[in-house]
């Protein structure tokens, strides 16, 4: 693989890159080519300021080809295109192969959520002092334990234990809440969430870590809970109020995540009717809430 380097001024840009991708690049990046020095400047503006610039003063232009052929080729007619007047081919050079899969796999470690409980990918030993452990790889559903959000969640499981309980983990993106609760003790664990994508990941998950659980769509969720989880965001937890207070038994949890902060009061006014929620952990910035259902 092949590197076409080009210099552009602003409003350039977008022509070569049209170019660049009709002469059969494989991808165009583009970047502030004053980068590191005093004239590098933001390119996006803050709201109430003047619409954002469509590129930078002097853009660097970046284009992968297959082979030194298609890229010098590529190089060569834009050179006779009156739009890369002011342009600059920079360089070809060779791309050095690198093997992405484990260049990918070394930027997840390990997991811990507490000395004892962590997340693991498949490629890692388990730590020896873990005790509960989720084989867990990163993928298209939300959810790998690396967020404060999940591993709030998580420590919450942990620090309670579900033992005998029937669980509801409702929004389970990659269904880590729900093996999280299986795996200290949960006696049933319903996971729903509204993409099916990740309703088939949490189906993959819990198989490869030997729990039985159900996954499917919200419809599945019916009856009462002695748990009900749900690590969504701050607006639908608004809206889903009712319908998540409503699964809890009475003395049964009720443990929100996904909120920030700022968004606390909001969502304990929003619960009010139902539950008191309380604050049961943060970090980063963001909360943990969690409630007991009036018995």
């Amino acid at each position: 693989m092949f590197e076409l380097q080009l210099l552009a001024p602003e409003d350039r840009v977008e022509p070569i890159s049209d170019a660049l991708q009709a002469l059969d690049a494989l991808s165009v990046s583009v970047e502030d080519a004053d980068s590191g020095t005093q004239a590098e400047r933001a390119l996006f503006g803050e709201p109430g300021l003047p619409p954002p610039a469509q590129s930078w003063q002097r853009s660097r232009m970046v284009a992968l080809f297959t082979d030194q052929a298609a890229a010098q080729e590529a190089a060569r007619l834009l050179a006779l295109q009156d739009f890369f007047a002011g342009c600059e081919v920079q360089s070809i050079a060779p791309v050095p192969e690198q093997d992405w899969v484990r260049l990918t796999q070394s930027q997840f470690d390990p997991v811990p959520v507490t000395p004892t409980f962590w997340i693991v990918p498949t490629w890692h030993q388990v730590p020896p002092e873990a005790t509960h452990v989720i084989r867990l790889d990163p993928g298209l559903a939300f959810g790998t334990g690396t967020h404060p959000t999940t591993r709030m969640c998580l420590r919450w499981i942990a620090r309670h234990g579900l033992a005998g309980q029937r669980v509801l983990d409702y929004g389970c993106g990659s269904g880590i809440l729900a093996i999280g609760a299986a795996l200290h003790g949960a006696a049933q664990v319903d996971a729903v969430d509204i993409d099916e994508a990740a309703v088939q990941s949490t189906r993959d998950n819990a198989t490869a870590n030997g729990v039985p659980l159900a996954a499917g769509l919200p419809d599945l969720a019916q009856g009462l809970y002695g748990t009900v989880l749900a690590n969504i965001l701050a607006t639908p937890l608004k809206v889903l109020a009712p319908l998540l207070c409503g699964h809890v038994q009475p003395g049964g949890a009720l443990v929100l995540a996904g909120v920030l902060e700022r968004q606390t009061e909001e969502l304990q006014r929003a619960y009010a009717p139902y539950v008191p929620l309380a604050v049961a952990d943060a970090e980063d910035g963001w909360v943990l809430l969690a409630a007991r259902k009036p018995a």
